[in-house]
């Protein structure tokens, strides 16, 4: 609660400022923020990723996913080479300086990685790369 005075005419003088309702919108806002924090987390595909100490982040256009059973995820939704082929000619007829990022669990073999890689090549995207996690434990 405010402090106040009264002067010998009867005015009132609130000499400090209270806080109290600006705490309880702050923490109603936080709890607001913590319940709707886990719908806005974006879904996403279960791989181990393998690690490296060098890496850097790109911008993703199209995120190709490989699973440890082979399995390929386009953008989150299973797919196969054929729709894969079919949405990425697509999405680089739309934009020229198309990006993929290909993330491959570190089981999956080195030729289905190549694979998917000579696909993305084929239809005319240059920029690339493939996805790890970061190794920092040397450094």
């Amino acid at each position: 609660m405010a402090i106040t005075r009264k002067n010998d005419n009867g005015d009132e003088i609130i000499s400090d400022i209270n806080v109290t309702p600006f705490v309880d919108v702050s923490l109603v806002l936080l709890i607001i923020f913590m319940v709707t924090a886990t719908y806005i987390i974006a879904q996403s595909i279960p791989v181990d990723l393998p690690e490296a100490a060098t890496g850097e982040s790109v911008v993703t256009t199209l995120a190709i996913t490989i699973t440890e059973n082979g399995d390929m995820y386009l953008d989150g939704v299973k797919t196969d080479k054929a729709t894969l082929t079919r949405t990425v000619g697509q999405a680089h007829s739309q934009n020229e300086d198309l990006r993929v990022v290909i993330a491959a669990d570190k089981k999956v073999t080195h030729g289905a990685v190549v694979s998917v890689i000579d696909l993305v090549r084929k239809l005319g995207v240059s920029k690339f790369a493939i996805n790890i996690d970061s190794d920092d434990k040397d450094h």
